[in-house]
């Protein structure tokens, strides 16, 4: 079993995967090729994903039983003592405020005694 996941790919891309794959969502692509054809469509995928991103799964005799490649994804498979996992890089979670300077309020009521 054979799964392409495109974000932001030109429609091409999608036409030439429909040959060989069936898109079952939007961008999903699904099917059983032989080993040759999937590694033959994964590097037609790289070569015309633009500025798209590209994740390749498939049926491998593994651990986790199946197996991925990642294309200009800012996720990165990483092996972990032979299991593939994923990691995501780390970001802050919405806008970093700078520290407030002076006192608190309630430092202020505590020293004036108010």
């Amino acid at each position: 079993m054979t799964v392409i996941v495109l974000t932001t790919c030109p429609a091409g891309l999608r036409g030439l995967l429909t040959r060989w794959l069936l898109e079952i969502s939007p961008g999903v692509f699904i099917g059983n090729p032989s080993a040759r054809i999937r590694e033959l469509l994964w590097e037609e995928v790289k070569q015309y994903a633009g500025q798209g991103r590209a994740l390749l799964t498939y049926s491998a005799d593994t651990e986790q039983g199946f197996a991925f490649e990642t294309h200009d994804h800012r996720w990165l498979p990483v092996d972990h003592e032979g299991l593939t996992l994923i990691r995501r890089p780390s970001s802050g979670v919405g806008p970093q405020r700078p520290s407030p300077t002076g006192w608190s309020k309630a430092s202020k009521r505590r020293r004036f005694g108010k």
